[in-house]
């Protein structure tokens, strides 16, 4: 009588069949958390807000201060500026650059430290949105701060022939995103230094391995004659 072969789901692990008693079992995939639309917003606005406020002044109080004055003089018909040559509109946007990238990156760490257990894509956004706010603030509040705007007004004023400062005025509207990007920057920097980290395998753990299979055996040699 022939005996029953085993079948193929008895086999041995070393045969490479049946279950594996090392093997990981499979993991169902994580269900996806639903983004709180209502907190993301409310920690953009937490951040956006005072950036605005604070950032803003800041830089609008210093660059009246830092930026260069332009020259003018009236010649009882027109106001015209004291040297056609002079550089001084260069010099005034480059002020409000730098001063808003040094600003910016002040404010960005100051709100990394404060949440630094509470970042997310909502504070960043937030950073940014507050910063450019804050950038269109500081602009309006330098020309108030800054020399009288009505060149008009101010040249009767003093009369004919003397030489007064003229208004501050931005020419490249472009350096009005120094602010936002010394903020996010900052930021960012903070976050790549002193962020927090993955955590690392629990020490003394190792992860299973698949069985190796068996090594085929040696034919015995033949004795010498």
């Amino acid at each position: 009588m022939i005996a029953p072969q085993p079948s193929e789901d008895h086999r041995s692990p070393a045969m490479g069949g049946g279950h594996d008693p090392w093997s990981v079992p499979a993991q169902p995939p994580p269900e996806r958390a639903r983004p709180q639309w209502g907190r993301e917003i409310r920690t953009a606005l937490l951040v956006a807000l005072p950036v605005a406020v604070l950032a803003g002044l800041a830089l609008g109080a210093l660059w009246p201060l830092l930026a260069p004055r332009v020259p003018v003089v009236s010649n009882g018909r027109a106001v015209m500026l004291q040297n056609s040559e002079g550089q001084q509109s260069i010099a005034i946007d480059g002020t409000f650059l730098l001063t808003g990238l040094a600003v910016g990156a002040v404010a960005g760490a100051l709100v990394f430290w404060l949440r630094r257990r509470k970042g997310g894509i909502a504070e960043v956004l937030g950073l940014a949105a507050g910063a450019l706010a804050g950038a269109f603030l500081a602009w309006r509040v330098g020309m108030w701060l800054g020399p009288e705007q009505d060149l008009v007004a101010h040249a009767r004023r003093v009369g004919e022939g003397v030489i007064f400062d003229g208004p501050l005025k931005l020419e490249a509207k472009g350096v009005l995103v120094g602010l936002p990007f010394g903020a996010v920057g900052a930021h960012l920097l903070c976050t790549a230094l002193w962020g927090p980290r993955d955590p690392l395998p629990a020490p003394g753990r190792t992860v299973p391995q698949w069985p190796s299979k068996p090594s085929k055996p040696s034919k015995p040699s033949k004795p010498s004659a």
